[in-house]
């Protein structure tokens, strides 16, 4: 959802613009995916937990419960835990546990099931070490309710004493805390969470409302605010406000408030980051607050993707190359991989680097054939290495998709700051036919 550009759902794009560079022998082989290595430190991934409720309705709870015990492992600077994005891309699916971990480069394999009824929940969890299959730990966690938070706390214990038994204990406290002491605004919370990864216009919107009415239950409630501040970035990203001044004002409100309620939330800090830098512009205050959520876990996917782009706005595309590619180890299957690869473009553009701009513009338009930014990536890449032909197919695909784009508005979806990143991009817009 973390998006920095445009993606729609129109006719595909023609294949000699989505494969064209990845064919050339001139470029760098930067499209092969070999199996992650392991990782120096235990390493885990938390695959979604079967919801054995009986009621489909009840599956986004099931999924958040994952979400929260991911966010948990996720503070503990002794693990490597693979991104949500990517251990979600195993929902409804059988699994060969052995294939999981080669294919996301872990040792550790955590399964589950959730049970709620109106007022109980039962957790079931069990570890697994997948390269040899061994069923190292299991429990079953049973609880009102109201012990959500006290379920997915023990069910987290029981992991990390399983495989990282010498842990800090600030660690463990932070990952202890309680997000909310309302139930309804946790629901609405996760409800708001599950909105917000349909990734649509109409999901965005619900998701907004929803973590608005979070808030209107628990006024304190940091990663709700910090959530609906990150619903401007998708709303941004994808030319979808309707009162700019009125929703980049609403985002600034929302983020600055989270960011001052969840101090030292590292989720709350990225996402609140974000929408600071993006929407609103204080780039300062973005970086600020991002740096500082990569300080506080350095495990976490969100606050790599936010930096990734942050450095790319503000002229650090040598740091943004780094970042992006701990995200993508962090999460090689995640399903916003065309994001991370049309950030690093714009970064090997601004570095002038072009074939290797092209060369990942095109690895995200093999993913997304009509992402925005990895168009626009493609065509001032193709464009600034000469090849001018592909420069255009690129841009022609990109006034189908968005008519209005201009020279002239190029900002409005990349905020550069520097004017040599800026005169760069505009002159390759330009030499691929974008009108003024």
């Amino acid at each position: 959802m973390a998006n920095a550009g445009v993606a729609t759902n129109r006719a595909p794009m023609p294949q000699s613009v989505a494969t064209a560079a990845l064919q050339s022998p001139t470029l760098p082989d930067v499209a092969r995916k070999p199996e992650p290595t392991l990782p120096d430190r235990p390493s885990i991934a938390v695959l979604p937990f079967q919801n054995m409720s009986g009621d489909p309705e009840q599956e986004y709870f099931a999924d958040g419960v994952v979400e929260d015990i991911i966010t948990a492992l996720s503070r503990f600077s002794s693990l490597f835990v693979i991104a949500r994005n990517s251990s979600f891309t195993y929902k409804g699916r059988a699994v060969d546990v052995k294939q999981v971990g080669r294919e996301l480069g872990v040792r550790y394999v955590l399964e589950g099931s959730v049970r709620k009824t109106s007022d109980r929940m039962r957790i079931t969890a069990q570890l697994i070490d997948a390269t040899n299959g061994a069923h190292l730990w299991a429990d079953r966690f049973d609880g009102a309710l109201e012990d959500v938070f006290d379920l997915q706390d023990r069910v987290t214990e029981g992991v990390v004493t399983a495989i990282a038994p010498k842990l800090e204990q600030a660690e463990i406290v932070r990952a202890r805390r309680k997000p909310t002491e309302s139930l309804d605004a946790y629901d609405y919370f996760l409800r708001g969470t599950e909105s917000l990864h349909l990734n649509t216009q109409d999901g965005t919107v619900e998701a907004l409302r929803l973590f608005l009415n979070a808030i209107e239950l628990d006024a304190n409630f940091a990663a709700a605010h910090g959530m609906a501040a990150f619903c401007y970035v998708a709303r941004r990203a994808s030319r979808w406000m309707t009162d700019r001044a009125q929703e980049i004002a609403d985002a600034e409100r929302l983020a600055r408030r989270a960011v001052q309620l969840g101090a030292d939330d590292a989720v709350v800090l990225a996402r609140g980051g974000h929408a600071l830098a993006y929407v609103v512009e204080d780039f300062d205050a973005g970086k600020l607050f991002v740096d500082r959520a990569l300080a506080l876990n350095p495990n976490l996917a969100p606050a790599w993707f936010a930096s990734g782009w942050l450095r790319v706005w503000i002229g650090e595309p040598e740091t943004a190359i780094k970042h992006t590619a701990r995200l993508m180890r962090m999460s090689p299957l995640d399903p916003f991989l065309a994001w991370m690869h049309s950030a690093t473009a714009f970064a090997h553009v601004f570095t002038g680097r072009y074939d290797l701009g092209v060369a990942h513009a095109e690895l995200a338009l093999s993913e997304k054939p009509n992402l925005h930014q990895a168009l626009r990536a493609a065509a001032t890449s193709n464009a600034l290495a000469g090849r001018i032909e592909q420069a255009r197919k690129a841009i022609a695909r990109l006034r189908q998709i968005d008519p209005i784009l201009r020279v002239s508005n190029l900002k409005d979806l990349t905020p550069l700051q520097r004017p040599e990143d800026i005169a760069k991009y505009n002159e390759g817009m330009r030499l691929a036919g974008l009108p003024e």
